[in-house]
């Protein structure tokens, strides 16, 4: 059972084949818009499918476009159980937009809150922020994707109950693996963050997590199978929650 909790498959050159491949291969993905208008134009090709779901985005690099798609979110935020890419970006790309990010990031959580959601989240250079948003908004379901924060800030995630999805980058950096060993494995989840990764000179695709679970089972002397059941079991957990 492989899951990919964070996936652009809209952005790929040919999403149906990226689509066809995940059904035939029997793989779990969450599949990430980086705003509304993406969601509705996806939405009807991922309606029918069991295992690959679209999340609702509003990714915080595309500040600009927020105000004007902010109606579109409350439009469309009842057609699906996962929000993604949602977060902030204080990095040098982002931090010029940063009052609207966070406006949006706190109108966003606000409706939200109290309702049966998992979010897949984005904290690059504003990990500490972004923990207090959720905190402060009641959020319960929540995966921070590809965490590059301070190792200090894993604790206190973990003890607010949220989750950490992995991908191949990550466990091929000095400074992604420095992460992964302090993450509980109880905590783990796997993402391929495609297609902004490479593999191996070639675009990332969800299958590649495979190579997540391998680096997994070495660093915790498992079998790749029980750490693929880890997972699994990770990701049911969560999903009991909006259930």
């Amino acid at each position: 059972m492989i899951i990919d909790t964070h996936c652009h498959i809209d952005l790929y050159p040919n999403p149906r084949k990226v689509l066809q491949d995940c059904v035939k291969a029997d793989i779990t993905v969450l599949a990430m818009t980086n705003l509304p208008s993406h969601f509705e134009m996806g939405y009807v090709h991922f309606q029918s499918l069991k295992k690959v779901r679209l999340a609702l985005g509003m990714h915080p690099l595309m500040a600009n476009s927020h105000k004007k798609e902010f109606n579109l979110f409350l439009k469309n935020i009842n057609k699906t159980s996962y929000i993604g890419e949602v977060g902030l970006d204080f990095s040098q790309e982002g931090i010029s937009t940063k009052e609207i990010q966070i406006d949006t990031f706190t109108k966003i959580l606000n409706v939200i809150s109290g309702q049966k959601k998992i979010l897949s989240i984005h904290s690059r250079r504003a990990e500490k922020e972004v923990l207090i948003h959720l905190m402060e908004n009641k959020i319960q379901f929540a995966i921070f994707h590809w965490y590059s924060g301070p190792l200090n800030l894993i604790d206190k995630i973990v003890q607010a109950g949220f989750y950490f999805s992995i991908n191949p980058a990550m466990i091929k950096s000095e400074n992604g693996k420095k992460i992964i060993s302090k993450i509980p494995l109880d905590r783990v989840l796997t993402e391929s963050d495609g297609p902004f990764i490479e593999v191996e000179k070639r675009t990332i695709f969800p299958s590649d997590v495979t190579m997540v679970l391998l680096y997994f089972a070495k660093i915790h002397m498992m079998t790749s199978l029980e750490v693929e059941r880890k997972i699994y079991s990770n990701f049911k957990n969560l999903l009991l929650g909006i259930k």
